[in-house]
């Protein structure tokens, strides 16, 4: 299943007569300003996606910082994002699209298969010397798009646990937080023990465009996915984890998403954590 699709093909899908729905999930740690920086500069058409309050429900101790949200009012929130049924989606964000797979995600997690990431975000659409738009446009259409969930697969802590022991668990944060020399937002700092460092950021070159798929290949056998008979993935809160996914995807892995993540897991005095560059 197709991942990315390029900017000179979106340029091309958005002049055609079906054009895909564009979401623009702009979203950093430690930015609450999204709305204010779609306002400021958007790829004309594309509609502003809050990340907090649309792709996750409230945080909870169980759930983490970004817990799923309830199928149903992903569904609500996609119908006023315009999406139609069987219209393909395109989705990106201003950071190597690291938000915006959260939205990739969720969306194939729904059961939409024609959903992919702008390749080098909306960096890539500046580069190319492409049209911006500001202000904030009136709400689109409603649309009619059907979610379900389940169709891709997620786990909880103790799946989390027995991946880490027995398969293979990537832990998609930086890796200082890796580490447990730094935890700027989690309860505890350190990794879920058996985990192995895979930071996201590394998924990417220089201009935010995913690595090639033979290097993507390369990076994630050197972490144990080509001999893993599972693979999962968790990060801070279940969002870069996404990214990873997607990555994981282009390199011809699937994986697990364990959406609570470290957010979830470093809650619960009962779970251990490991400090250090090893496992």
């Amino acid at each position: 299943m197709t991942v990315t699709t390029t900017v000179a093909e979106l340029r091309e899908l958005l002049a055609s007569d079906a054009p895909p729905a564009v979401l623009d999930v702009r979203w950093a740690l430690g930015d609450p300003h999204g709305r204010e920086h779609y306002a400021e500069g958007h790829i004309p058409g594309a509609v502003y996606v809050d990340l907090d309050t649309e792709l996750a429900a409230p945080p909870s101790p169980e759930g983490g910082r970004h817990p799923l949200p309830a199928i149903a009012e992903l569904q609500d929130a996609a119908r006023r994002w315009g999406l139609r049924q069987g219209q393909p989606v395109v989705v990106h964000d201003d950071l190597g699209n690291t938000a915006a797979a959260r939205a990739w995600w969720l969306l194939r997690y729904a059961g939409l298969e024609r959903v992919t990431l702008l390749d080098g975000a909306l960096g890539a659409w500046r580069s190319a010397g492409l049209p911006l738009e500001s202000g904030l446009p009136d709400a689109p259409p409603p649309g009619d798009v059907v979610l379900r969930e389940g169709a891709l697969p997620i786990t909880d802590a103790d799946g989390a646990a027995e991946l880490a022991a027995f398969a293979l668990l990537l832990d998609a944060r930086a890796a200082e937080r890796y580490r447990g020399e730094v935890e700027p937002v989690d309860p505890r700092a350190g990794h879920i023990p058996g985990a192995v460092s895979a930071p996201t950021g590394e998924n990417l070159t220089a201009d935010g465009t995913f690595l090639s798929a033979d290097l993507l290949r390369k990076r994630f056998e050197e972490k144990g996915a080509g001999s893993a008979a599972r693979i999962g993935v968790y990060c801070g809160s279940g969002v870069t984890a996404a990214h990873q996914i997607a990555a994981l995807e282009i390199a011809g892995f699937e994986a697990v998403l364990f959406p609570g993540s470290w957010s979830a897991w470093s809650t619960d005095p009962s779970r251990p954590a490991a400090k250090g560059s090893r496992p």
